[in-house]
């Protein structure tokens, strides 16, 4: 045979083997959920969870990071925390509005998102709703013409942030509740006004609120058919808390867990599970930092008997306030700069989206002392976060055999190091042309190729003895870490444990001040 026909043969099949290992490669990312076959066993139960991957949704909610919770209905002009639906609409009277000013102060403070209270359990609609007279249509509010649904989503948009929808599935008013198939239609009903009339919504909060209506009986809701009309009409938005797309992380005061994966048995979104969990009283104490669902979600212990997996990522909601809605006699109890800065690092620092709520006074604005708290915050966290000490340093994995090492500090979370095939451990190391002082860690995972690490360490070189500065379990999205300071030039960090060839997308190394 010609010497040329068979180098052509050698190439044409070359190709056709690489287009066939990269399909095959390319095919085992499974997105968003993947079944255990009864035959695998535990390592392959372990490879696969490596490669379930976020929806498209999904990634870009995790993005976001820090979002936005605005309460306000009836409550804020009676006290309560939980209205009965009793409420006469005139009592809906703000006096000085400015949906503007909510955007600012959420803009200032980093948020990228607002999520709107449209109808707590009260049943009370901030937008002139069809389905009820219990809504602002029947308040003085704009002599009855107004809609604060209308008029926060165009103020997002207008500045660029993202808005998202909350509508309580409990109506204390509505007569129906409790009267299953009717209710569910009056429900769907309501979903396709705010879903069909007010721009891109990208994200619609349920919660697990339930109780019973008139006639005794407990109302049993319809949930798959929620689901269809927001997938309907806003196909971009994600569902969370009680939803496929997004969970609740368990508690109302802040805190994520210390190992946050994103990767669960599916049946973690079990709503009778989450309803169970969920608040049911006005008067339970659900503001206290307790962890209500387990803090094991996703280890190798628990996915292991799982008979599918799911990307199920974690969001914390929590009230700058004791309250979700404002009370006057709690403005001596917003939670200061410093609380704040420490439930950041504890819900973005540990692989959570963080939805805080600023609830609107009286006057239909956000009070000067959750915007000071607010402002406090933003302040820390920019002093902190603007300087990289890692940028421009020279960085190396020990075997030497990949260069993708720099993409893990090039501030672009879109490039990522990765180690070679098979190979699920590795060290970074790293120098700096001069000592600095550092005592915060920052991870990110790139997570559109999956959660993978297990466990890592920080260690930094003092004097020729190597010295642990931290360590930590899951990254995910991102991870930070405080601790105490340190002062070096040399620093190396160690992948110690992976479900399969880690992807970092960026590491930082920060200097928190810490005066305070």
């Amino acid at each position: 045979m010609n010497k040329s026909i068979i180098v052509l043969c050698f190439i044409v099949i070359s190709f056709l083997a690489c287009i066939s290992c990269k399909t095959a490669l390319k095919d085992k990312y499974y997105e968003y959920t993947v079944t255990i076959e009864p035959e695998e066993d535990s390592l392959g139960i372990i490879n696969k969870a490596a490669f379930v991957v976020p929806t498209s949704r999904q990634s870009s909610w995790q993005d976001l990071e820090f979002t936005c919770f605005i309460h306000f209905t009836v409550n804020t002009f009676t006290g309560r925390e939980w209205g009965d639906g009793k409420e006469d609409p005139a009592i809906f009277n703000p006096t000085d509005l400015n949906v503007n000013q909510w955007v600012n102060v959420a803009k200032d403070a980093g948020m990228k998102l607002i999520i709107l209270t449209c109808k707590h359990h009260d049943g009370f609609c901030l937008w002139p709703s069809k389905t009820t007279e219990h809504s602002i249509k029947n308040s003085p509010y704009k002599n009855g013409k107004g809609d604060i649904v209308k008029e926060l989503s165009e103020a997002c948009r207008q500045a660029e942030l993202k808005f998202g929808v909350y509508l309580s599935p409990w109506d204390r008013n509505c007569a129906d509740y409790g009267n299953s198939p009717v209710y569910n239609e009056f429900f769907r009903n309501q979903l396709r006004e705010l879903l069909s009339n007010y721009g891109e919504i990208s994200e619609v909060w349920f919660d697990g609120a339930c109780g019973e209506g008139a006639n005794g009986n407990k109302q049993v809701y319809d949930w798959n058919s929620y689901y269809k009309i927001i997938r309907q009409l806003q196909a971009n938005a994600v569902i969370s808390t009680m939803g496929p797309d997004v969970r609740w992380v368990g508690n109302e005061g802040g805190l994520g867990r210390e190992t946050e994966w994103a990767v669960l048995p599916f049946e973690a979104g079990n709503l009778d599970v989450i309803t169970n969990n969920s608040q049911k009283d006005e008067k339970e104490p659900v503001f206290e930092p307790k962890d209500r669902i387990g803090g094991d979600l996703g280890s190798r212990e628990i996915i292991i008997d799982a008979k599918s997996l799911v990307w199920y990522p974690s969001e914390v909601d929590v009230s700058i306030r004791p309250g979700w809605f404002y009370h006057e006699n709690q403005d001596s109890l917003v939670k200061s700069p410093e609380e704040l800065v420490n439930i950041y690092y504890q819900s973005v620092g540990r692989n959570s989206v963080l939805l805080l709520n600023i609830p609107p006074d009286k006057r239909g604005r956000i009070h000067e002392k959750d915007v000071a708290a607010l402002q406090g915050m933003r302040q820390i966290l920019d002093d902190t976060f603007k300087e990289n000490f890692l940028s421009g340093a020279k960085i190396s994995e020990n075997d030497g055999g990949n260069n993708s090492a720099t993409n893990s500090i090039d501030n672009n979370k879109e490039t990522y190091f990765i180690t070679q095939e098979d190979v699920f451990t590795s060290t970074l190391n790293m120098e700096l042309d001069q000592s600095c002082a550092v005592n915060v860690l920052m991870l990110q995972e790139y997570i559109k190729k999956g959660q993978r690490v297990e466990r890592f360490v920080l260690e930094y070189l003092q004097g020729d003895q190597w010295k642990e500065a931290c360590k930590g379990t899951t990254i995910g999205h991102k991870r930070l870490i405080r601790f105490s300071e340190i002062t070096s030039n040399k620093f190396r960090f160690q992948i110690l444990q992976s479900r399969d060839c880690p992807m970092i997308s960026e590491i930082g190394l920060y200097r928190e001040k810490r005066d305070y």
